[in-house]
């Protein structure tokens, strides 16, 4: 098959019935026409359709000679640098489309997919593990272009040190049972972001310490599993008006807590489970973090360049440019758009074949980089709300310049150099990017995307390679041990 259509996508994805419940409600009918998905489920089919743009279909996708066909490129298994200058731009045609707004754009999911398949010899004679079930489902991804999400944090039930999370039900999802079908998981896991929404979900252990083997697995079911089901969040979609809500119509992804009920995970579909050892280390040995932080940040970019835009457009509409304050804020802006740059081609300027054969990017730089956007990206929508100042908070409705109050907006909203229906655009846009309820959730979102920060740090500062700089101050001041 190869790549798919929107068309294809939405199909695929009302066919299935996933058991989604909303606002305390199973979800019956076709989910694409519910008001709390079809946004986004339209906005992720556009991005199926731009692989088959006759004019970017040569940047989207690649030929595969053994199966005679188009697939997408985000499943290619980078060997040089040229393939991974090609998945990076790749990457920024479906980012641009979204604005950088859509976290689970269907290439981060694919490229997790791709990594984990070129790392998959690493369970290779391991107990319990199983790296063919890993190939398989690169190649049935890639065959089927099929749509992912994935889910690896355990429920916040008690964040102290010495909690061990035992129960006699099951509250983190864990192996139950084992028997000559699969194994059976029981409890839950959380924030599986368009949860409901993919063909399959991607369940990994994450790396952390493990109160028994029961909670040590890995596994991709599909989304219609018996016994799958869930749990979405409040919708954060404002309205269908693009002009009252311009994004969050579009780009709203829902989260949703994942729950097992006594789910059959099928042998065939099992990557490890009841591996302490493996669960600890697969993730980080893995080419899984180098390639997904390389796509994250790919997308930030785009999305710092979005947020800069947004920006200059609110100076430009009230006329405030000469002003050094707003000059300074915008310089920040560019500043972290700049560095994120910077960092991503250095990722991939100091990239290196790693043991698989692949073209893996230099993971400090990228370290650094998941370290600035935690820091930037909040500040960012601060430095939008600083600039809109009160003109974000007076802001009329669609139907109001449909009524006869609109000679009164048409008078008092203008702008400097705009009328007052852009004007109110404009500002909205800046609104519902900062400060609706869709906005706040993009500003936590990026704070936390890579995990908590302060973890992140102490990461970076353990893997970053100090020793020579040490010595050389050591020698500087003759120093003996």
């Amino acid at each position: 098959m190869g790549t798919i259509n929107g068309r294809d996508f939405i199909e695929r994805l009302d066919k299935l019935e996933n058991e989604i419940w909303f606002d305390g409600e199973k979800i019956k009918g076709k989910i694409s026409e519910h008001p709390a998905f079809k946004g986004i489920l339209r906005s992720k089919a556009s991005l199926y359709d731009l692989q088959n743009d006759p004019v970017l279909k040569d940047q989207m996708t690649y030929f595969l000679p053994e199966r005679g066909e188009y697939v997408g490129l985000s499943y290619l298994q980078p060997k040089t640098k040229g393939d991974l200058w090609e998945r990076r731009r790749m990457m920024e045609h479906w980012a641009r489309s979204t604005h950088g707004l859509m976290g689970r754009s269907p290439d981060y999911m694919n490229t997790a997919v791709m990594s984990l398949a070129t790392s998959s010899s690493l369970l290779k004679g391991r107990e319990s593990c199983f790296p063919e079930n890993i190939q398989s489902l690169y190649e049935r991804a890639i065959e089927q272009d099929l749509s992912f999400t994935h889910t690896f944090i355990a429920p916040q039930v008690n964040r102290s040190q010495d909690y061990l999370g035992s129960s006699e039900e099951p509250i983190s999802a864990k192996v139950i049972d084992r028997n000559k079908e699969g194994i059976v998981i029981k409890g839950a896991r959380l924030l599986a972001t368009q949860g409901g929404l993919t063909d399959e979900v991607l369940v990994i252990s994450a790396p952390r310490l493990f109160s028994d083997m029961d909670e040590a697995f890995a596994f991709s079911i599909p989304s219609n599993t018996k016994g799958l089901k869930f749990i979405c969040r409040q919708s954060f979609v404002g309205g269908e008006s693009s002009f009252n809500h311009p994004l969050s119509s579009r780009y709203e992804e829902i989260d949703s807590v994942v729950v097992f009920d006594n789910v059959l995970v099928p042998w065939d579909r099992v990557f490890f489970y009841d591996n302490v050892e493996v669960a600890a280390d697969f993730m980080n040995t893995s080419s899984f973090y180098p390639f997904a932080y390389h796509q994250v940040i790919t997308r930030q970019i785009v999305k710092a360049e979005f947020i800069l835009g947004v920006a200059e457009l609110l100076v430009e509409t009230i006329n405030v440019s000469e002003y050094q304050h707003i000059q300074e804020k915008l310089s920040e802006i560019i500043i972290g758009l700049e560095t994120l740059k910077a960092l991503l081609e250095k990722s991939e300027n100091d990239a290196e074949i790693d043991e698989f054969g692949c073209m893996r990017p230099s993971m400090i730089p990228l370290q650094v980089a998941s370290n600035l956007s935690p820091r930037i990206f909040p500040r960012f929508s601060e430095i939008i709300q600083l600039i809109g100042a009160s003109g974000m908070v007076s802001l009329p409705t669609e139907k109001d310049f449909s009524s006869d109050i609109r000679a009164d907006l048409d008078k008092y909203l203008q702008g400097a150099n705009t009328n007052a229906e852009d004007r109110v655009k404009i500002f909205r846009l800046a609104w519902d990017l900062t400060m609706s309820s869709f906005g706040t959730r993009q500003t936590h979102y990026e704070r936390y995307f890579f995990g908590d920060p302060v973890r992140l740090s102490n990461v970076l500062y353990k893997k970053y390679l100090k020793d020579k700089h040490v010595e050389n101050i050591s020698k500087l001041l003759n120093l003996k041990y």
